[in-house]
């Protein structure tokens, strides 16, 4: 019987042993939707080179930082500015801030069928008005794609127009993250004849990119990375932040439709 109960003493030593030692080699990660695909492209490469695994958490571009503000534990948070609220909660090393990418937010139809004109304002303003359907991300859920293109509506006056076919849709992630997929597979399924979201989010096979909206209407949104305050392992989180910005990641981010941010 002593030696049984030794047994499982010793089972129950070396199972604390190993789960202690996972934790200490993983870095977790608070983070828009936007970047998810790019991260988990990345996450492979990271872990070969350093070690740690890349634990990562994808919420809402607003419900990101919400989780930050509210002091989530974190090793690395990547955030959209502005910031303010970010830095004055004291949970983010305020000098670390790493520009890593921005991304624009672009136009998609079902594969095979024919691309609009959305090289000017005035050209996508047609598109715009001439569609009998279209998807995006919801803006209430904290989405920053569904925010711009509530603003680039708003720039070319045709909100109250669009508004009728415009289909607003709710992510299947925490706090509506996800969004921007559900978007695209309206387009990919033929629910909607556009749809509009970040050009990194456009990833369904069903789809073919249009492109990204015209700059004088819907400006970049940038992403910015820092190391928490809580990080368990300060190293393990810039060396994930050093990753994420460089040149490698660079290529990564440009085949997502995105641009680096050094």
């Amino acid at each position: 019987m002593r030696r049984v109960l030794l047994s499982a003493s010793a089972i129950a030593i070396v199972m604390s042993i190993s789960c202690s030692v996972r934790a200490q080699t993983e870095v977790t990660l608070v983070a828009p939707g936007g970047i998810r695909s790019a991260v988990e492209q990345m996450a492979p490469g990271f872990e070969q080179k350093t070690g740690y695994k890349i634990k990562g958490t994808f919420l809402s571009g607003g419900g990101t930082k919400q989780e930050v503000v509210r002091g989530g534990a974190y090793d690395v948070a990547i955030v959209q500015p502005p910031y303010p609220d970010v830095v004055a909660s004291g949970n983010v090393v305020e000098a670390s801030a790493t520009p890593l990418a921005s991304v624009a937010v672009g136009v998609a139809v079902k594969k095979g069928a024919p691309k609009p004109d959305i090289s000017t304002p005035e050209a996508f303003k047609k598109t715009l008005l001439a569609a009998k359907s279209i998807s995006s991300p919801d803006a209430s859920t904290g989405a920053a794609a569904g925010v711009s293109i509530n603003d680039m509506l708003k720039k070319l006056g045709i909100d109250e127009q669009i508004e009728p076919k415009l289909k607003r849709v709710k992510g299947k992630g925490p706090g509506g993250a996800g969004g921007g997929d559900v978007a695209m597979a309206m387009v990919a399924d033929g629910e909607v004849e556009i749809g509009m979201t970040f050009l990194s989010e456009m990833n369904d096979p069903g789809i073919d990119r249009v492109g990204s909206l015209p700059r004088e209407i819907s400006p970049r949104t940038t992403l910015v990375g820092f190391v928490s305050t809580h990080a368990k392992i300060p190293e393990a989180a810039k060396a994930l932040l050093e990753y994420l910005s460089s040149p490698a990641a660079g290529a990564v981010y440009k085949a997502m439709g995105m641009e680096p941010g050094r």
